[in-house]
């Protein structure tokens, strides 16, 4: 989740790129996989603000979330008072979402995906995509530099041939520990639409972590999404009834206190 999580110029990222043969290098497939593994283990319980930056305005949300496999996730905002309740529930493909002051569950059709996410930069589709990005595309190691004593690389992502994709194109930066430092993102004209920037790694939960990210779109220095994550817990036991529209109305004690 969520954390998402949550916030860049990948090209323009740390440069001595060094030419990989073709036929010796990681997988750039297996890269992307470790890095998703990283990011979220089996299970993950996070706690995180998020800032939206506007040229005009700012303001800070801070939300709870939790992750179970691959596909299923929870998010639900706690401060400030006036979007505390709010929620964003994902089972497979499917997606919900909250108002407690409507006191309604929604169900997002799949022309609602690409609006934006508590007005933020990140879109719902950027919550749902999961492991998209590993079974619609191909991969393929576009350069490699080092940063900080590790190996990093640039991944180029291009949708498999008949796959429904959003992006037309993604450029994805790992490091050789797992740890994501950046994503780009292209419309099906190839042309930059956002980008994805880590502006922080450090320890959280016991492993090397992307702590905080940018996400902004192409052209909009001035406006900007920062995601910070505070604490974290990864392979939690995450009971059954905590990924449900139930509990996304009604919050049971376990989710409040969460895996403090």
């Amino acid at each position: 989740m969520a954390a998402c999580c949550l916030l860049c110029q990948v090209s323009a990222l740390a440069a001595l790129p060094m030419p990989l043969p073709k036929s010796d290098g990681p997988d750039p497939t297996a890269l992307i996989k470790e890095t998703l593994d990283n990011w979220r283990g089996n299970s993950s319980y996070t706690k995180v603000t998020m800032t939206v930056h506007r040229p005009s305005w700012e303001r800070t949300m801070a939300m709870s979330s939790w992750t179970r496999g691959e596909d299923d996730s929870l998010v639900r905002f706690t401060a400030p008072a006036k979007d505390a309740g709010n929620a964003t529930l994902k089972l497979g493909d499917d997606m919900w979402i909250f108002n407690p002051k409507l006191n309604q569950i929604i169900k997002l059709p799949a022309s609602m995906m690409a609006q934006s996410w508590m007005g933020s930069d990140f879109s719902y589709n950027d919550l749902a995509k999961a492991n998209d990005i590993l079974t619609q595309y191909s991969h393929r190691i576009v350069r490699i530099s080092q940063q900080d004593g590790h190996q990093v690389y640039d991944i180029e992502a291009l949708p498999k041939p008949n796959a429904a994709t959003v992006w037309g194109k993604q450029l994805v930066r790992v490091r050789d520990d797992g740890v994501l430092l950046g994503e780009q993102y292209f419309d099906q004209d190839m042309q930059p639409v956002k980008v994805m920037e880590t502006i922080q790694v450090g320890e959280l939960g016991g492993r090397q972590y992307p702590v905080a990210m940018t996400m902004h779109q192409a052209g909009a220095d001035d406006s900007w999404t920062k995601v910070e994550y505070l604490q974290a817990s990864f392979d939690v036991a995450i009971p059954g009834a905590l990924l449900t529209k139930s509990n996304l109305r009604n919050p049971r004690h376990y989710e409040l206190k969460g895996q403090d």
